[in-house]
């Protein structure tokens, strides 16, 4: 694992942990299991260009979705 990855891995981990603590404390489930997903992702996916990708993909599925409901 080298330098980048981490910095995107712990970037994401924590974006994606705003946003579940948001959803526990709201009580919406859109943003906690978003956030979840992202906190899973950021720990199993080691190349940079793939997490960014994926990550930016769930954060534009919670704000849509979030939008929706």
């Amino acid at each position: 694992m080298d330098t980048n990855s981490l910095l995107v891995s712990m970037f994401f981990g924590t974006v994606g942990s705003g946003y579940a603590l948001y959803g526990k404390k709201q009580g919406a489930m859109i943003p906690l299991v978003g956030g979840l997903a992202m906190i899973a992702v950021s720990t199993f996916i080691t190349a940079p260009l793939l997490l960014t990708a994926i990550s930016a993909a769930l954060m534009a599925g919670i704000f849509f979705l979030g939008r929706m409901a």
